[in-house]
């Protein structure tokens, strides 16, 4: 089974516990000769503010291009701004936004692409992850799995999917990538 798919089940297991455990005592006692009429609550979501120390790189042509490209496979995706933002910083700390090959002895794995995605671990050919709307449409597939990605902070969120060996990393680069699909989304 996909590791993705297999945390994201048991997340969603959790929850659902958790919930219950949460809830059961409540319902219990609920009075139900009260007339409950729903209510509508607006809820406005704002993005979670950076966490941690943000680190900073200049970009080249390719680095440019590359956050293009995970942005215009977003809006094809139909997500908003947010799961752009999540995916830039997880390009950014897996690949600096470069569209890496096999490294040879400095390879993680058979690791390649924006995301080092693993053709092992069920993310497609070598050709497809090093494919950059290839890779980040595969990376939204699996952040769309993960329940309330919107609302949770951006380091949970790539985690959830990537399951790095560093799942605070992540972090890091919601600033610069915030700051990217700020610039380029309506380009």
């Amino acid at each position: 089974m996909n590791t993705i798919f297999r945390k994201s089940m048991l997340s969603v297991a959790g929850l659902a516990f958790a919930g219950g455990v949460f809830a059961g005592p409540i319902a219990a006692h609920a009075n139900p000769a009260v007339d409950a009429k729903p209510v509508a609550v607006a809820v406005q979501s704002a993005a979670p503010k950076p966490q941690g120390d943000q680190s900073h790189i200049t970009l080249n042509d390719e680095q440019t291009a590359n956050v293009k490209a995970i942005i215009a496979a977003t809006k094809k995706a139909g997500l908003p701004e947010r799961a752009a933002v999540i995916s830039i910083a997880t390009s950014l700390q897996e690949s600096k936004l470069e569209n890496l090959g096999h490294l040879g002895d400095k390879n993680d794995h058979d690791s390649l692409g924006l995301f080092q995605q693993r053709p092992t671990s069920g993310w497609g050919t070598p050709e497809q992850i090093t494919d950059p709307a290839y890779s980040t449409t595969a990376f939204l597939k699996g952040l769309k799995q993960v329940d309330g990605w919107q609302d949770m902070a951006l380091t949970d969120a790539a985690q959830t999917v990537q399951v790095s060996a560093y799942p605070d990393a992540y972090a890091q680069w919601e600033q610069q990538a915030t700051d990217l699909v700020a610039q380029h989304w309506n380009s």
